[in-house]
């Protein structure tokens, strides 16, 4: 059963369908199965940050080894400075993890699910 779409709702033209319209069934199924909101705002954050050439290339380097920040600023090729403002996001979005050895802090992957989305994203982008 098809009916007709609110008065208020914008139409757009779609290759395919031939009536104004929806299908409640289809709606009611796809409302049911939508993630709380905050969930979808914390994914967004991540998709956001992982988004960037020079954060995805910096995360593909942490997935072989950790590294501290001047190595993995010679790994990218940017300055210091650049390197720890892109990390200091990495960590806000939950996606790197650092442990302090004496001077030094190293940085790693935060869980195996970050290489997991790195592989992923990878595959699907190169389809």
């Amino acid at each position: 059963m098809i009916v007709e779409s609110r008065a208020s709702a914008p139409q757009f033209e779609i290759s395919g369908c031939e009536i104004s319209g929806f299908h409640p069934e289809a709606v009611e199924l796809a409302r049911a199965t939508l993630p709380p909101l905050e969930g979808l705002e914390r994914s967004s954050t991540l998709l956001k940050a992982v988004a960037d050439p020079t954060r995805l290339r910096m995360l593909w380097a942490l997935s072989s080894t950790r590294l501290c920040v001047c190595d993995l600023a010679e790994v990218i090729g940017q300055s210091l400075s650049a390197t720890s403002h892109q990390l200091r996001y990495l960590r806000e979005a939950k996606l790197v993890r650092f442990e302090k050895l004496g001077r030094v802090v190293y940085y790693t992957l935060a869980d195996a699910h970050v290489k997991t989305l790195l592989r992923t994203a990878l595959e699907h982008a190169l389809e």
